[in-house]
Formats: structure tokens, C-alpha cells, sequence
């Protein structure tokens, strides 16, 4: 019998699993997009003709990337336990999901970010050099700022695929929205359950979104 949405029970636990979602998200958006931002602009600063080209670290980096970036997130999370239990010290828990999370983070900003550096116009760097900037200020003063709006669009749509990814962390206990509308909701045959939860998440991606667009609009206006 579906029971809907008991207020007294259903609204301290919904707000236990959003605040869960939410620390889940920051955390693996801060671990993860550092790591993916360092690890795109390697890939691009390193390949043929770049800033520090260097075909051996290219290669490498563009091959873990290419082994790890397909890999199905729920795959993934049972793949790096190990490493989860050596970094957290368990592998069950809210904590430990972000540790496959920013792994998996990194690995899909990475090629983001390379992407959107390609883009840019090659005469741009060249005028750089020749008025004398070195690598790492080309790097840090140009590569980024040129870039910064499509990097906040890719940033974005990363931010929107780890709330999808967090609900799947469910699997190993890492609660959050997804976790409580699987086991509050489908599992006791209670569709409001669901669709409120399906609607708070719908709400929390529309607001990212909306930010983002904001804000790489302003950067794009520059």
C-alpha cells in the first residue's frame, strides 16, 4: 500500500540525505575538479607543439585517461575500493563514495578542460612568446583566463554529472537524495517518495545550471 509522503518521517530523513548529496557534491567537486583542472592542462601543455611538449608524459597521461574516463561509475566504485579502504579506512559510507567520485571527476574534467584549450587560437600563445612570457606564465595568465568561460560551461556540466553520479553512491552506503528514493520510495512501492525526491534534485540542477550559465556568460563578456 503506498503510504505517500508522512511528513514527521519522511522530512528529517529527506533532509539528512540532501545534506549528504550536498557534502558528497562540494567535496569531490574540490578534490576532483583540482586534480581534473592540473591533469587537463598537463595534457594540453604536454602534447606536440604546446607550451612543454613532451611526448612521453603525453602518452601516458592520454592513456590513463582513456582507460579510466569510460569506465561505468558503478564499476568503478567497486574497482578502487581498495584504495578507498586505504585512504578512509573503509570503503562503506558517505565519506568513502567521494573517494571513486573525484577519481572519476578528474579523469572526465581532464579531457574538458584539454578541450577547451585546444580551442585556442594558436596565434595567441605565439604573440605571448614572443613578448617574452615563459611557459608557466603562459600557463597560468593565459591558457586559463582565454578559456575561463567554456571551462565554467564544462565545470558545470561536470557539477550536474556527480549529483547523478552521488546517487548511485548508494551502493556502498553513501546515502544522499538517489539513496532515499531507492529505499523510502521504490522499495516500499511509494511513488511520492520518489517524485519528491526526483524534485528536489531537479531544483538543485536547475540552480547549478543556472549559475553556471551565469557565470560563464560574465566571463565570456570580458
Amino acid at each position: 500500500m503506498n503510504e505517500g509522503w508522512i511528513w514527521d518521517r519522511h522530512t528529517p530523513l529527506a533532509l539528512e540525505a540532501l545534506g549528504q548529496t550536498l557534502y558528497m557534491v562540494a567535496a569531490t567537486l574540490l578534490i576532483g575538479g583540482v586534480l581534473g583542472l592540473v591533469l587537463g592542462l598537463a595534457l594540453y601543455v604536454t602534447r606536440a607543439g604546446s607550451v612543454l611538449p613532451n611526448r612521453y608524459v603525453f602518452g601516458v597521461l592520454n592513456v590513463a585517461v582513456n582507460i579510466v574516463r569510460p569506465i561505468p561509475f558503478v564499476i568503478l566504485l567497486v574497482a578502487v575500493a581498495p584504495l578507498t579502504t586505504l585512504l578512509v579506512g573503509k570503503f562503506i559510507g558517505t565519506t568513502a563514495a567521494i573517494v571513486p567520485l573525484a577519481i572519476a571527476t578528474a579523469f572526465g574534467f581532464s579531457r574538458i578542460v584539454e578541450q577547451n584549450l585546444v580551442t585556442i587560437e594558436p596565434g595567441v600563445i605565439e604573440a605571448a612568446r614572443a613578448s617574452g612570457a615563459g611557459p608557466w606564465r603562459i600557463i597560468a595568465t593565459l591558457l586559463i583566463p582565454e578559456a575561463l568561460g567554456p571551462l565554467l560551461l564544462g565545470f558545470t556540466f561536470v557539477f550536474v554529472a556527480v549529483i547523478d553520479m552521488s546517487a548511485v553512491a548508494g551502493i556502498v552506503g553513501g546515502g544522499g537524495i538517489g539513496d532515499f528514493a531507492l529505499v523510502y520510495g521504490h522499495q516500499r512501492w511509494n511513488q511520492e517518495v520518489v517524485w519528491i525526491a526526483v524534485g528536489v534534485i531537479i531544483v538543485l540542477v536547475q540552480l547549478v545550471q543556472f549559475t553556471g550559465n551565469t557565470l560563464a556568460r560574465k566571463a565570456l563578456r570580458r
